[in-house]
């Protein structure tokens, strides 16, 4: 399993309602979990389950819409971290 692969299985074990960060996903290279999510055209990955660690979205309306819509709550502009992220 690649390095790749180990972040993709981490973001599709991240289930509906809950977020992860990118750190998270990719423990000490969170920039790695991002070029991974940029390169994925996998329609499975569940994608918008992944946050910046202060909860602000890297993809915008269409991400808050699809965690809206999974019930994530937020505060503001951000994910509320503190309800809604799984521990590494």
């Amino acid at each position: 399993m690649t390095r790749a692969d180990r972040v993709l299985a981490r973001i599709r074990a991240t289930p509906p309602g809950f977020v992860r960060a990118y750190g998270d996903v990719s423990p000490g290279a969170p920039r790695f979990a991002g070029t991974v999510l940029a390169a994925c055209d996998d329609p499975t990955v569940p994608w918008h389950r992944i946050v910046r660690a202060d909860g602000s979205l890297a993809r915008g309306e269409r991400q808050r819409e699809l965690l809206e819509a999974e019930g994530v709550p937020f505060r503001g502009a951000r994910v509320d971290m503190r309800i809604a992220r799984i521990p590494a």
